[in-house]
């Protein structure tokens, strides 16, 4: 609708426990990335219960599994701390709860539009919020190894808006605050010199 992608959650279900609709964009198989810049420009869903993300997974993940193919989550939102984004690197050495986390104060996501950035190298992955100078985050271990550093080979895009789950239904869902949608104006990709 006027130049913007609405990915827009509707519930389907009566309860807390009901279904929902809702979009996850993969571009697996179509288009991977190694090395570059990656910008998000986006404005997020409001109330307890939503959880969009944009992230990346090593593209030989049907090899080796996760989190040995690597996780880089350029930006996730929990509605319940409406306050701040997060970024995330989920690696063989960082997975699950023992994961590289940086949590970025960020008043105006969902009234505003807001450009959520990842820069990446062979030798680091920076982090950050409406400018590139403006680094939230950076991942560089000092050694590299297969465990900590998977971040030498493509990865796919993955753009979608969760319900619940483990972190996003953390305080439950609100039941009335559906429909809901998550506006991105674009998705840029590219590559440094």
């Amino acid at each position: 609708e006027n130049g913007f992608l609405h990915i827009i959650v509707t519930k389907t279900g009566a309860n807390e426990k009901g279904g929902y609709t809702s979009t996850r964009l993969v571009s697996k198989g179509k288009k991977e990335f190694k090395y570059g810049r990656l910008e998000f420009r986006a404005k997020m869903p409001k109330g307890v219960g939503t959880w969009p993300a944009l992230w990346m997974l090593g593209a030989n993940i049907n090899e080796v599994g996760w989190p040995e193919c690597g996780e880089i989550d350029i930006m996730e939102y929990v509605g319940f701390q409406s306050d701040t984004t997060h970024t995330n690197v989920h690696t063989k050495y960082q997975s699950g709860t023992t994961d590289f986390h940086v949590e970025t104060p960020l008043t105006t996501a969902e009234e505003d539009f807001h450009i959520y950035g990842l820069t990446w190298t062979s030798s680091k992955l920076e982090f950050y919020l409406d400018d590139p100078n403006n680094i939230t985050n950076t991942y560089a271990p000092s050694v590299k190894t297969i465990d900590n550093w998977p971040f030498d080979q493509p990865f796919f895009m993955i753009m979608n808006f969760a319900v619940g789950g483990n972190w996003g239904g953390k305080n439950g869902v609100d039941d009335s605050i559906w429909p809901q949608e998550m506006v991105v104006d674009y998705v840029k990709v590219y590559q440094l010199k």
